[in-house]
């Protein structure tokens, strides 16, 4: 291991050592190895797989250990030295697993999914796998289209995990000695609806569309109460600094607001909250047996927790006991309120009014006014906040420049508020991303942006923000365009992100590491139109994900679309059920009268 610290620079990513990790078990029949296409500290970071890990290794008999995307240092010395990629806890070959199993956070880590793999020796192609081989999963939000991926997954696993997983695991436990992988792999295609087999599921393109209509349907798994679930106390404390280095508690799963351009928001309906009570007594656990000094609420949007300031009151005699800071994230504008963060730290706070007037604003279902931008700036700077950061997007549908204008004009309007109150300085810095219209939104007929637009759009507002002294961000359009091609493309794109995988690419989430020359040149060689995928789609066209049930009906999807079109907002679910199809299989905020499903 010492001549692997001189050639690496961060050790503590490859070899564990955490605390709290799980007591050793003797005997053993199944072994999963959760593994993240990213980093250390951007993997440990994600609450879904703590969860997952912890619930893993509680079924008797079953083990479950790490893996993250080594960086090119210690990937380099694995393949100088013939070295197999292993697990953080026993440093035991991917290969040796019976279950290799990936947590598909986002688009941009499908590369690192192809590096981890051949380091640790395993075919890329499911169908050069055989029964020696560990079989290779997927879950997580990519999983409602992983189309493009298909063919490197022997299944893949839609919605929520807690229920479904310990189940598919005993089952292999039971099976392993008499059945063979293919035969198991029928085995969960009939008994789990939110599996997906894509081997046993073969789709023909023709001229890069789907040719025909899907024969089967996957089913997103959706667990109803959160009080029931299963709910780690603990969690691991890394001896490096991660993203989120704080002890995290899930709050809520959902999110009511019904945003057009939100993924998040469709594929994880229902909301589903977790009681007050529960959420305090995991809050004390945690911070009892991690020693964070800060416990962060996590959720799509903590302010519309129906008890939040309640729960902010139990939660201080909490924090004061282990002298630790309340983290409140994903606090909409319309629902900040100072006191919720008069006890909080007072850091730079985050909004995100996404559009610059309140016509786009209403396109996209974003029921947030000025006011309401103007009044919460208010609220905080009372508080003693200095620093806000402004999220918006470009390359919305119907946006014109009037809008663009709009951004810089209340950035402009925050900035005077706080000069008004105050003479201090205001740090004060806007971030623009670029629109990506993605499946199961009702955006998802939609165009993705050309880069002239984009491009005028982000030199007008880097010209006029700088030039009031506002920090300005965005996204480069080559990796926006990459996103777009693998969140909407379809099974055909396979070929071309491997060879792109052998071009170079690698770590595309990372700036410093981006290379689109890699993709174009593999795009060229399989044939691939970049324009027909991120183009506008007809409302009758098969898209490449429509075998996926997310419970939300294309029905109601392209009901959002023409009240898009017409500038006509929708309610959010606390206030009326706006018939997204949710309802008819019990899941309606309405009907129930309550937030527990």
């Amino acid at each position: 291991m010492s001549k692997i610290c001189e050639k690496v620079t961060v050790p503590a990513r490859y070899f564990g050592g955490e605390s709290n990790l799980p007591q050793q078990k003797e005997n053993v029949d199944v072994r999963f190895c959760m593994c993240v296409s990213d980093t250390y500290e951007v993997g440990m970071s994600n609450l879904g797989v703590r969860i997952l890990y912890f619930l893993i290794n509680n079924i008797d008999g079953v083990v479950c250990e790490r893996c993250f995307a080594p960086w090119f240092d210690y990937a380099t010395w694995l393949q100088e030295h013939k070295q197999k990629l292993c697990s953080l806890e026993s440093q035991t070959p991917l290969s040796d697993f019976d279950f290799v199993g990936f947590s598909m956070q986002y688009e941009l880590c499908y590369s690192n999914f192809f590096q981890m793999l051949e380091l640790a020796q395993i075919p890329v192609w499911q169908k050069d796998r055989t029964e020696d081989h560990p079989f290779v999963v997927a879950g997580g939000p990519c999983a409602v289209n992983l189309e493009p991926m298909a063919d490197f997954f022997d299944f893949i696993f839609v919605g929520d995990g807690e229920t479904p997983w310990p189940k598919i695991i005993k089952d292999w436990q039971k099976m392993k000695s008499t059945t063979t992988k293919k035969d198991f792999l029928r085995y969960v295609d009939k008994t789990y609806s939110c599996i997906y087999v894509p081997s046993l599921h073969p789709v023909q393109y023709q001229s890069g569309k789907v040719k025909n209509p899907f024969d089967f349907t996957i089913t997103k798994n959706t667990e109803k109460d959160l009080d029931s679930l299963f709910a780690p106390t603990t969690q691991l404390v890394p001896t490096i600094e991660i993203v989120h280095d704080r002890a995290v508690v899930e709050l809520a799963r959902g999110c009511a607001n019904g945003c057009r351009f939100c993924q998040a928001g469709f594929i994880y309906r229902p909301v589903r909250e977790r009681s007050r009570q529960q959420v305090v007594e995991i809050c004390q656990q945690l911070l009892r047996n991690t020693g964070y000094q800060e416990v962060s609420l996590n959720s799509l949007s903590a302010g519309d927790y129906s008890e939040l300031l309640e729960l902010v009151q139990d939660l201080k005699p909490v924090c004061q006991q282990f002298n630790a800071r309340l983290g409140l994230p994903s606090l909409r504008v319309d629902s900040f309120k100072g006191d919720f963060v008069s006890e909080n730290r007072k850091s730079s706070l985050t909004f995100a009014p996404e559009a610059g007037t309140q016509r786009l604003r209403d396109v996209i279902n974003k029921n947030v006014t000025k006011d309401d931008v103007l009044s919460a700036c208010e609220q905080a700077f009372m508080q003693g906040y200095s620093s806000v950061k402004l999220y918006f997007m470009i390359g919305l549908p119907t946006e014109t420049m009037d809008d663009v204008a709009g951004i810089a004009d209340l950035a402009f309007e925050i900035k005077n508020l706080y000069h008004k109150l105050t003479k201090k300085v205001l740090r004060i810095s806007v971030s623009v991303a670029t629109f990506i219209p993605k499946p199961f939104t009702p955006f998802q007929w939609e165009q993705f942006a050309n880069k002239l637009d984009v491009e005028e759009k982000q030199t007008y507002l880097k010209t006029r923000l700088r030039k009031g002294q506002i920090g300005f961000s965005y996204t480069d359009y080559e990796t926006s365009l990459l996103e777009a091609i693998l969140a909407r493309g379809g099974r055909n794109l396979a070929p071309a992100l491997y060879q792109a995988y052998k071009n170079g690419a690698c770590f595309d989430a990372w700036t410093e590491c981006f290379k689109w020359q890699c993709y174009q040149d593999a795009f060229v060689q399989h044939g691939i139109d970049v324009d027909a995928i991120v183009s506008s789609k007809q409302e009758d066209e098969i898209l490449p994900w429509d075998m996926i049930d997310i419970g939300v009906s294309k029905q109601y999807l392209l009901l959002e679309k023409r009240r898009a079109q017409q500038a006509v907002a929708t309610p959010s679910c606390t206030q009326k059920c706006n018939g997204c199809g949710l309802k008819k299989q019990g899941f309606c905020l309405q009907s129930e009268g309550n937030r527990k499903l």
